[in-house]
């Protein structure tokens, strides 16, 4: 029976993603979020469960009101971004000549910072979070003409995986499932001069400690340990929404690895840094990043 739950799965997530392809996707966008805000909390109260006491922990100076208020956005962003997925290859727009009506606001230096990662000849390590669309980014790499491979995780379901990879393969550059395999992919991808990006903040079983609003977790180290390998310039980047169904792109400037007394690469000092620049930009956004996941054990 498994392999005729998976195809219904998948087949249901073809649909799903075919149907909302015909819809606006900005009225799709406010009717999920409205939706998930309404039944996420009931459906999946072990996350409501969840986000609230990650929340009260990384916030204790927050009244309840304020929490519920957040986690209120945390939905609002889970369904706006389940509709925009259908929309991936046109939802970018930016014209340079024309920011303000454009949908994607970049800021002239992020310009700048893309225009010397695509430029300068060198590889590169992109990392990002799970805030606002945490699909843009590398349709904002293929957007600006960079040569990106971008680490993903398969879902459970086959079908469901081929459907979800079919869409994502649109402007998005180089897929690299992760897996075993995966850091030997992303080290030849930055051996070959590209971009190499993946998401840092959730929680990993054999990772290295670091300190994530005030408590201990652990972190993926994969992104510091290529780095040992092939060094290059490392970079943050989020794409966060704004009033107006709009999005702001962002590019951090370089962040500086952190070394031991002999000059390598400090694999825990290099992703606490990290952790902290995505902590940082947590705290500005509180309501768009998923806190519904046991990020701390």
């Amino acid at each position: 029976m498994k392999p005729i739950g998976e195809a219904a799965v998948g087949a249901l997530t073809f649909i799903l993603l075919r149907t909302m392809r015909h819809f606006d996707p900005i009225r799709t966008a406010d009717f999920l979020g409205h939706v998930t805000r309404r039944i996420g909390p009931v459906v999946a109260s072990r996350e409501q469960r969840i986000g609230r006491a990650n929340l009260t922990a990384a916030f204790p100076e927050k009244p309840p009101a304020e929490i519920d208020a957040i986690l209120d956005g945390v939905w609002d962003n889970l369904g706006r971004l389940a509709a925009e997925f259908a929309h991936l290859d046109h939802i970018w727009e930016h014209d340079p000549a024309f920011p303000e009506r454009s949908r994607i606001d970049i800021s002239p230096r992020t310009h700048e910072l893309f225009a010397r990662l695509r430029l300068d000849e060198k590889p590169a390590l992109i990392f990002a979070a799970h805030l606002g669309n945490w699909e843009l980014p590398a349709v904002a790499a293929a957007a600006h003409g960079l040569e990106a491979a971008t680490l993903f995780r398969r879902p459970n379901s086959a079908s469901a995986n081929r459907v979800i990879e079919k869409s994502r393969a649109v402007k998005m550059g180089t897929l690299i499932p992760a897996g075993r395999d995966a850091p030997l992919k992303m080290a030849e991808a930055l051996r070959n001069g590209q971009h190499v990006a993946m998401l840092v903040d959730q929680y990993f079983t054999n990772g290295v400690e670091v300190t994530f609003f005030g408590r201990k977790t652990k972190a993926n180290p994969t992104l510091a340990r290529l780095l040992r390998q092939i060094e290059c310039p490392i970079h943050g980047t989020r794409i966060i929404r704004l009033p107006g169904h709009r999005f702001r792109a962002e590019l951090s400037e370089e962040i500086e690895p952190v070394r031991d007394a002999s000059g390598q690469i400090d694999v825990q000092g290099t992703m606490q840094a990290i952790t902290s620049v995505v902590e940082g930009w947590i705290r500005e956004y509180p309501e768009q990043w998923l806190w519904l996941h046991r990020r701390w054990r």
